[in-house]
């Protein structure tokens, strides 16, 4: 017994070793389908009165710290909306191991290049001044963002290669090719999509990043261009794998990603490049 339980140890050891970055316990199916993951979730608000470059707002963050850093997440809404649209998304991720920043923007009509400069003006302000600043893995961050947000955070990718993984959600920009992104990218349109519709927005942003990047299109069937605004069970599983295999390096969760998931009832049409490289 006591020579198995080292084994066991000096694999787990050497697991750990192997991967300092990966938190929370294997996934499954069920897991990254579920409406929380494995840690409790605390938050605190940030004022707008009390940050530069963006307009405030919640944070999500596993609320133990026995298991070190986690990396971080900032998230942006679209035209005209604030972060209640997409605060949904907070608890769901955190809860997965993620310090997660739902923000407000500086007015609600912002356009996307803006959006984009704002969402790393959260992750700076996440990183560097916020109360749970020694929580975050500061190497170890990402963008998400919906509609104009979505188009900020390709914006937001483009500005700082550094960042490991960008997922916009029915994204909307009128700058519609992305060749200069270094960031492993999801893009999430929907096919009922009818103010950034699929073949003039997420289809010609994702054909455009580069062919060697690690990329993904997920177009969601049967939604709207404000499917990611309420809770999602297709959005969620893969946001959370994306963000868990690239901002954690945690390849426990290539499984949902490669072989690339099939059409179904919620999945009209699924591109990438598998294996992922990065």
């Amino acid at each position: 017994m006591a020579v198995g339980g080292i084994a066991t140890s000096q694999a787990v050891t050497a697991q750990a070793a192997e991967n300092p970055y990966e938190r929370g316990p294997a996934p499954t199916v069920s897991s990254i389908e579920a409406s929380r993951g494995s840690y409790a979730v605390s938050q605190t608000t940030v004022s707008s009165l009390s940050v530069s470059g963006f307009g405030g707002g919640t944070i999500y963050y596993p609320t133990s710290t026995a298991d070190g850093t986690f990396g971080a997440v900032a998230i942006s809404p679209g035209y005209t909306a604030y972060q209640s649209s997409i605060a949904w998304l907070g608890p769901r991720l955190a809860s997965q191991g993620f310090v997660v920043f739902t923000i407000d923007t500086n007015t609600t009509l912002d356009q996307p290049d803006s959006r984009g400069r704002q969402l790393l003006s959260a992750l700076d302000y996440l990183t560097q001044q916020s109360s749970v600043r020694t929580r975050i893995d500061t190497s170890r961050l990402g963008v998400m963002g919906h509609s104009m947000g979505g188009g900020g955070t390709l914006e937001a990718a483009k500005s700082r290669p550094s960042l490991q993984a960008a997922i916009p959600l029915t994204g909307w920009n009128t700058d519609k090719t992305w060749p200069e992104i270094k960031t492993p990218t999801l893009v999430v349109g929907a096919d009922g999509d009818t103010i950034a519709p699929v073949a003039t927005h997420s289809e010609p942003f994702y054909s455009s990043l580069p062919s060697s990047l690690d990329k993904a299109y997920l177009e969601l069937r049967g939604a709207t261009h404000f499917t990611p605004n309420s809770s999602n069970t297709t959005i969620a599983k893969y946001s959370i794998s994306w963000l868990k295999r690239f901002i954690d390096n945690d390849t426990r969760y290539e499984q949902f990603l490669c072989p690339l998931p099939s059409a179904s009832t919620t999945i009209a049409e699924y591109r990438g490049n598998c294996p992922h490289t990065s």
